[in-house]
């Protein structure tokens, strides 16, 4: 099996490095992306699709097709991370250690002894690489968190308006569940944001992408043409191309901020899910 994923590679990394060849070079100024694209995209962007950004015009639009298996690649990352690294719970194994909150006391409880209660006030579980609790930290990431949140939905929200979109909101979301897990422990995170709802919510991002291009073969456009869900959406062609966009973007974020949330959990866990960063 790992001689045929060897050969696989090789000849996959061949084909690319091959093909390289006939790009155009770089800052080409005859390239199909200098001679019209470009200029196209920046006089009719706008009113094309009724979203300013003409960045987030381009990807989710001009480009949709590009972005969607964007996103299905970083659902990919998430699969092979959880296939790959993944590891069945295993009744017993290694000691685990508690602190008694009240006294402070550490306790280590052997294979086989009496655990406290997972939501216990007065046992607090710690990875058996014990790191000192800092409070300063731990209190200030509480605080910050639900701004980072905030802002996170801001930008999905005016990715079509401003700088920002699904990508850039996703990741944010992301790195607030991962701060939260880093300050606190993983299995906190875990237990506000499960495997199974990582795995939910990426699925669903995707869906969202591919479901709205399908609604519009169903409208009888071309998949992902935006101006055939105006009758649903009670607006005019236009603005139906950026709502789509939107509608979109909502998918992407909620496939990387899944996908990149699962990623952590296994690399930071080796796939165990009971202790890590």
């Amino acid at each position: 099996m790992r001689l045929l994923a060897l050969i696989a590679v090789i000849l996959t990394g061949g084909l690319i490095i091959f093909q390289t060849g006939a790009f155009p070079d770089f800052g080409d100024a005859n390239a199909p992306a200098n001679t019209y694209l470009s200029t196209y995209y920046l006089e009719h962007g706008q009113a094309d699709t009724h979203a300013p950004n003409i960045v987030t015009s381009v990807l989710a639009d001009y480009r949709g097709y590009d972005t969607m298996f964007e996103t299905t690649v970083v659902f990919a990352a998430g699969l092979a991370c959880f296939f790959l690294l993944r590891r069945k719970k295993v009744p017993g194994g290694e000691p685990r250690i508690y602190r008694h909150m009240p006294t402070g006391i550490t306790l280590r409880i052997a294979d086989g002894g009496k655990l406290p209660a997972e939501d216990s006030e007065v046992f607090r579980r710690l990875d058996t690489e014990f790191v000192p609790q800092q409070l300063i930290i731990k209190n200030t990431c509480r605080i910050v968190i639900p701004f980072i949140q905030i802002f996170a939905l801001y930008v999905i929200a005016h990715g079509h308006y401003s700088p920002g979109g699904g990508f850039q909101g996703g990741v944010l979301l992301a790195a607030s569940i991962i701060l939260y897990a880093i300050s606190h422990d993983l299995r906190r995170a875990i237990r506000r944001f499960s495997e199974k709802t990582a795995a939910l919510m990426g699925s669903l991002g995707v869906l969202i992408y591919a479901g709205t291009g399908a609604l519009c073969l169903l409208m009888g456009a071309n998949f992902l043409n935006y101006k055939a869900l105006a009758p649903l959406l009670g607006v005019d062609a236009v603005m139906a191309r950026s709502h789509g966009i939107l509608i979109v973007e909502i998918g992407v974020a909620f496939a990387v901020m899944a996908m990149i949330i699962w990623i952590y959990y296994n690399l930071s866990s080796a796939g165990k899910h009971d202790e890590g960063l």
